[in-house]
Formats: structure tokens, C-alpha cells, sequence
């Protein structure tokens, strides 16, 4: 009876932890609570797991309920000078930049002539100056579609996340990568990290359930009820939202964008 007592309270303690977290603009840090990761408190931020890790001295991505983690880097709490140009530090991504700098990613990538999100430690890259001022939403969404349907036809493979083989969540993670969009790599953290939207529009994820309640497996949304994702029998393919199958196991749509 003890046992359970005791078990209660630990279990109480904890819900009543998640439900009183705080995270301070001000002193811009956030005190860990119940279900709190790494990946999900840097994509809150607009940060990396790496300069989390850094500014704290964190030698692994565990963290515990009550550990306060400070979100500025050492002394940048200090008077902040403004600057035109940024020098990539380890950890750093495209998408990480150009939020911290309000402005899009592709517009950090015209700026600097970048074709590609590779970046490299001790790139300075400008933060300001004349570039054109793309669609974002539509350019990425694009590219995005064109991205997805380079792969099909590759075949499915449990764990897999590149174009030897891919598992649904590793496919979406690695077609969203290619864009300049960071994902969560499961199906799981990736209905928890994105928006819920009434409706999919196209480059929406429209999410189901299969193997487990709750979602287990996702796909790209192309329109007209058509997906791509990466089907455990057929590899990457396109398929119809109205096939029975589909249909019956249909949660809903989220959106990164």
C-alpha cells in the first residue's frame, strides 16, 4: 500500500511539474518538465540540440524534470551589437540561421548564392543585403513535391533514412532535409511537432494509423487524395487516400509550413 502511496505522489509530482513549467523570454531559459526533449525545446526556440548542449555542458541529450537549461550562448546577455554576417558554428543548419535572423531560408540562401544546405564551420554567411525575395512557402513546397518523387521506387527498409532504402518516417525526414526543413525522425514526434490544419493542402503530412493505435505511419499530401510515402510492401509510391485501406486508418493532416 505504501508502494502505491508513494507511487501516486511520484506520478502526481511529475503531471503537476509538466503543467507549471515556465520558460522566461526575459531570462530566455526554460526549466525542464515531464515529456520535455532536447529536440522539442530547441525546435520551440528556433535553436539546435547542439547549441543547447553546448551552452549547458552537456555531454548527452539526457536531461531531467526541474533542470533549468539556459537558451542564450555565454555572455549574450549582454549589451547585443547588430551584425550583417553570421560565422557557422558546429550544430548549425540553414533553417536554425535564418530563423534566429527572421528571415526564410531560402532567402539565407540567396543572399549567400547557396545552392545547396550544405554548411561548413567558419562559413560567414550575410545576413543582410539585396536578394530576391522568393515565395517561400511555394518555392519550398515545390521543391519539396520534386524532391519526394525522385525516390520512388526505392525500396522499404525498417530504420532506413537514405535512398538504399527507406522506412516511412526516415523517407520524410530525408525529403524534408533536402528542402531545408527539419523534422523529428519518427512518426510519433513528428505529429507532435507540426501544426494541425483542418484539411491537407499539398505539401501538407497526412498521418495514419497501422501497425499500433495512435500515428504510426505518414506521407506527403500531393492533391487529389494522392500521397507519397515509403509503403512497407511497395517501397515509395504514390497512393489514394479513397483506397479502403487508407481511408479506414486516416488521423488527420499537419503542416511544417
Amino acid at each position: 500500500m505504501k508502494k502505491q502511496l508513494l507511487t501516486a505522489a511520484v506520478t502526481a509530482g511529475l503531471l503537476f511539474t509538466s503543467f507549471n513549467s515556465t520558460a522566461s523570454a526575459h531570462e530566455k531559459t526554460h526549466k525542464v518538465s515531464s515529456g520535455d526533449t532536447l529536440y522539442r525545446i530547441a525546435l520551440n526556440n528556433q535553436l539546435s540540440v547542439s547549441q543547447i548542449m553546448e551552452w549547458n555542458k552537456l555531454s548527452s541529450s539526457s536531461i531531467y524534470v526541474g533542470q533549468t537549461l539556459s537558451l542564450l550562448a555565454p555572455h549574450s546577455h549582454e549589451t547585443a551589437t547588430t551584425s550583417s554576417t553570421y560565422t557557422v558554428k558546429s550544430g548549425d543548419t540553414l533553417w536554425g540561421i535564418s530563423s534566429r535572423n527572421g528571415m526564410t531560408v531560402d532567402q539565407l540562401k540567396a543572399l549567400n548564392n547557396l545552392t545547396t544546405n550544405t554548411l561548413y564551420v567558419g562559413q560567414v554567411l550575410e545576413l543582410s543585403g539585396s536578394a530576391p525575395t522568393p515565395t517561400t512557402t511555394s518555392t519550398t513546397i515545390n521543391a519539396l513535391i520534386a524532391e519526394s518523387k525522385k525516390y520512388i521506387g526505392v525500396p522499404y527498409v525498417w530504420g532506413g533514412s537514405t535512398p538504399s532504402g527507406f522506412d516511412c518516417s526516415g523517407y520524410l525526414n530525408y525529403v524534408f532535409a533536402k528542402v531545408g526543413v527539419s523534422i523529428p525522425r519518427t512518426v510519433e514526434t513528428i505529429w507532435g511537432a507540426t501544426k494541425s490544419v483542418s484539411a491537407p493542402r499539398v505539401g501538407d503530412l497526412v498521418f495514419f494509423t497501422t501497425y499500433k493505435a495512435g500515428p504510426s505511419h505518414a506521407g506527403i499530401y500531393l492533391g487529389n487524395n494522392q500521397f507519397i510515402h515509403a509503403s512497407s510492401s511497395l517501397g515509395v509510391t504514390i497512393s489514394d487516400m479513397n483506397n479502403t485501406y487508407w481511408k479506414a486508418r486516416y488521423l488527420g493532416a499537419r503542416t511544417t509550413f
